[in-house]
């Protein structure tokens, strides 16, 4: 594999009413990388995160900006900051968060890593349980969803839903990104799934995930239960038992 000194790299950062994070998030990036650059994918915020943005990528030629008119998923933000980030010639491409759950001082940690994986995905369970701010009843949540979706798939994963990660981009041009139509949580265990069906190598490295400073979560009750039903789809199978235990309990 390619030495992490010597590769192209770009983070896609998805958002929606992130206007007080967004400059501090980009300055703190390429304060510690000044050769990164960053792809912001901004659903046309009322907040103002998208001018802010544009405003960045015209004094910032390491700053690319992508305006959609809507607010469309996080999964299709995803996929056009990665077309994006191919389309440029990216070696890795990572994905994380503009609120600062994902402290930007771990990118060093994911290059390295890098060096002898395809996917790094940055994990808050792996050797114990590393969340800062987060109830308990929304801890428990996401613990018992991530060994649920672990059981249910049989990979040695203990973070499928992390949105902190690195792709090299094998990965991305390996996996139909037009065919995923998964969002939030689902999108980030699809991407798992096809990685590991694909033969990639893929590890977890720890990383403390903090609650946003500013903001409020994006995540809801719907994109929750489309994770845990986009796992029972991925494994035909179990899908198939569950359907026929429903029967008999009609």
């Amino acid at each position: 594999m390619v030495r992490s000194e010597c590769v192209n790299v770009y983070i896609v950062i998805p958002t929606y009413n992130e206007a007080g994070n967004i400059e501090r998030i980009v300055a703190q990036i390429l304060g510690l990388h000044p050769e990164f650059h960053i792809i912001v994918v901004d659903d046309n915020s009322p907040d103002g995160t998208g001018v802010v943005a544009e405003a960045l990528s015209r004094k910032d030629p390491r700053v690319h900006f992508i305006h959609r008119p809507r607010k469309a998923g996080l999964g299709t933000a995803y996929v056009d900051g990665f077309k994006l980030a191919l389309a440029k010639g990216a070696d890795l491409i990572f994905e994380m968060d503009a609120d600062f759950s994902h402290d930007p001082r771990y990118l060093k940690d994911f290059l390295e890593a890098s060096e002898k994986a395809d996917l790094v995905i940055g994990s808050r369970y792996i050797d114990g349980v590393r969340v800062e701010g987060w109830k308990f009843r929304r801890l428990l949540l996401s613990k018992l969803a991530n060994m649920y979706v672990s059981y249910i798939m049989v990979r040695p994963v203990w973070d499928f839903t992390a949105g902190f990660r690195c792709y090299r981009r094998e990965v991305l041009e390996g996996i139909d990104l037009d065919g995923i139509r998964s969002d939030g949580y689902a999108f980030q265990i699809e991407m798992t799934y096809l990685a590991f069906k694909h033969g990639y190598t893929v590890i977890e490295i720890p990383i403390l995930f903090k609650e946003r400073e500013y903001g409020t979560s994006k995540i809801s009750r719907r994109v929750v239960w489309e994770a845990l039903w986009l796992t029972l789809k991925c494994h035909a199978p179990i899908l198939e038992i569950i359907r026929h235990l429903s029967y008999l309990f009609r």
